[in-house]
């Protein structure tokens, strides 16, 4: 099902996507997270985007038609979608042909809108009240025509946006054809077993990405790290790079280049039995990743692979309460080179930027697993 939100900025649009994606089973695609992304970014096309949000002022349609068409040909959106931002022209709206289903428009009146994000809890950098004014008055001078256009087509739909979540979730539900099912909401569940590999220089944000995606989407952790850090532990060192390497290369000259995946296997198998779902934090070398294609041949493997620039991994790997020490352009190389992790990081399938806030992490860790999902 291709399902359009349409609505004023602040009208509930991100918290009805979102319910409804996990209801039908469909990605959730948000224009204007795209967007604020992009502005964050230090491109010639993020610092004109950065500049067009602020004022308040619409980026051209020839962009914005761009920019969506490319997320759309991804393979999570081949089944389906529902697409929040856009079209907000009738430009856009006639040159989007992509057989949309149903378009929603979430009405609530002016007022309600500067009212709801004025007391927002988290204000962004394009809400400011001047902004805001502006975007209303463009969504009337131009979303307004969509609204018509879509409503001749005869799939639109009208939702009151003042009543409470709960009573528009089920408004829109009806429209589509659907009843909300007998015991809430069903989180989205993996059809094939699936191992995601998080990979990373020190400081990157593996661990952070790790804890994240294990706590939304209930999935165990095996931890490749576990296995140096704990014997480390176990003898009492300390630990510095000298020691993490001459652990690692005992291990290694044991049982392979493949020694924390094989080591780490009894733990994968049991995991594996009982979640559709299964994290590794901490792999390193690509010959990890070949014994896990080779010894579970049936499960959905892929690497997801976090960057961050150099100044912000070392800030935050000194900051760390334990293994502080374990940092700097020296652990960088070690970790390339000695450790074999430059093949698995260049070939991930999935990169990950974490330069910024968490919340905007989360957003793009939320964005890979949709991916992995409907892939």
């Amino acid at each position: 099902m291709k399902i359009v939100l349409i609505g004023i900025q602040g009208s509930g649009k991100s918290t009805q996507g979102n319910l409804l994606s996990k209801q039908l089973h469909i990605p959730y695609l948000s224009t204007g997270h795209i967007f604020r992304q992009l502005a964050k970014e230090r491109t010639q096309l993020g610092r004109y985007i950065k500049v067009i949000m602020s004022s308040g002022a619409l980026v051209p349609d020839e962009k914005v038609i761009e920019i969506v068409n490319e997320y759309l040909s991804r393979p999570a959106y081949k089944n389906g979608y529902i697409l929040d931002g856009f079209p907000r022209t009738l430009k856009q709206a006639k040159q989007f042909v992509n057989n949309v289903e149903k378009v929603i428009h979430v009405h609530i009146p002016d007022k309600e809108v500067l009212w709801r994000l004025a007391y927002r809890n988290q204000v962004r950098d394009d809400e400011t009240v001047k902004a805001i004014r502006k975007r209303v008055e463009l969504f009337h001078t131009h979303t307004t025509k969509v609204i018509e256009y879509y409503r001749e087509k005869g799939i639109l739909v009208e939702v009151d946006g003042k009543l409470p979540i709960e009573e528009v979730n089920q408004a829109i539900l009806k429209s589509l054809g659907k009843q909300k099912q007998r015991n809430g909401i069903k989180n989205w569940q993996q059809k094939d077993n699936t191992i995601i590999a998080v990979v990373g220089m020190p400081g990157a944000g593996k661990t952070e990405a790790a804890d994240y995606l294990s706590k939304k989407y209930d999935a165990p952790i095996v931890s490749f790290s576990n296995v140096v850090n704990s014997y480390i532990d176990k003898k009492g060192l300390q630990h510095t790079l000298e020691v993490h390497s001459k652990v690692r290369t005992a291990l290694r000259k044991k049982y392979g280049f493949e020694a924390m995946a094989y080591l780490n296997k009894e733990e994968l198998e049991k995991s594996l039995k009982t979640n559709k779902l299964t994290l590794i934090e901490g792999m390193r070398s690509w010959e990890e990743y070949e014994y896990l294609k080779k010894t579970f041949p049936k499960t959905r493997i892929f690497i997801i692979a976090i960057y961050a620039d150099k100044d912000k991994r070392y800030e935050r790997t000194r900051k760390r309460k334990s293994r502080s020490g374990l940092t700097g352009v020296e652990r960088d190389i070690d970790e390339l080179l000695t450790t074999h992790m430059g093949p698995t990081i260049a070939f991930a399938d999935y990169f990950i930027k974490n330069n910024f806030s968490i919340d905007d992490f989360h957003q793009k860790l939320d964005e890979v697993y949709q991916g992995v999902y409907y892939s």
